[in-house]
């Protein structure tokens, strides 16, 4: 299943608590994701662009993710305790992603809420520490299908949207991962040290709107919010000197 997922806060043991940054995750159904952990701005900045300067970008990571219940399983209550494991294919701090995946331990809680445990280097003082993470699911939302002529669906059908497009071309050292969920879109670019991402939602008169975007590339995620439900599996599409493929579709 898709999923739409928020970050409420961080904790880097032993301190408490703290939420710098605006963090969110989509994930297709097929497990492929885009997380994007962008700074709060300053209170004394301009808080009307969404042009923000590569400080700002805490981190991005895009990629595919696994889960598997712990062995021998846990249950504390509130549904089995999952084993989740990241495998980066961008990351906006390294261009070793074979050796970038991450791992954490999922406790779900009764509030429907998901807390995280694990341990990773703490970006304030470059050391490995224990943290936790608190994270909720935003469901996606469904919208009208208007002008899609895929077979067995009619117009005016209600679903989520989902799409996600891939550029891949490792001798020029570029890599991109668009994801769309319901009413939310992400994006990362890398083409070598350049880092380009985005964060779309379609707003409440219904049109798409980008939120947040740092660095200088061209990411689909305008055409993937603007022309998604058109869009099929194997599709390319061509955003200025870069071909992306669209490498999944769903309608859930």
């Amino acid at each position: 299943m898709a999923d739409i997922s928020k970050r409420e806060y961080i904790r880097w043991l032993p301190d408490e608590p703290s939420e710098p940054t605006m963090t969110m995750v989509l994930t297709s159904p097929e497990r492929r994701f885009v997380d994007l952990r962008i700074l709060h701005p300053d209170p004394n900045g301009d808080k009307n662009t969404c042009e923000l300067p590569p400080e700002r970008l805490e981190w991005a990571i895009a990629g595919t993710s696994s889960s598997w219940p712990l062995s021998p399983p846990l249950d504390e209550g509130n549904g089995p305790v999952m084993h989740a494991r990241w495998e980066h294919w961008i990351d906006s701090r390294t261009l070793d992603v074979e050796n970038a995946a991450d791992e954490g331990i999922n406790y779900p809680r009764p509030d429907g809420t998901t807390l995280e445990k694990g341990r990773m280097v703490n970006p304030a003082t470059g050391l490995e520490a224990d943290y936790e993470e608190l994270w909720v699911s935003i469901p996606p939302s469904r919208k009208l299908l208007h002008d899609w002529d895929r077979p067995n669906n009619n117009e005016g059908e209600l679903a989520i949207v989902v799409i996600v497009l891939q550029l891949h071309n490792d001798p020029l050292e570029k890599r991109g991962m668009v994801v769309r969920v319901g009413d939310y879109c992400q994006g990362l670019l890398r083409k070598g040290d350049n880092i380009t991402a985005e964060r779309w939602v379609f707003e409440i008169h219904g049109e798409p709107s980008i939120v947040e975007k740092v660095g200088e590339g061209l990411l689909p995620c305008a055409l993937a919010m603007d022309a998604g439900e058109k869009m099929f599996k194997g599709q390319q599409v061509t955003i200025g000197d870069d071909v992306w493929n669209v490498v999944e579709v769903a309608r859930l």
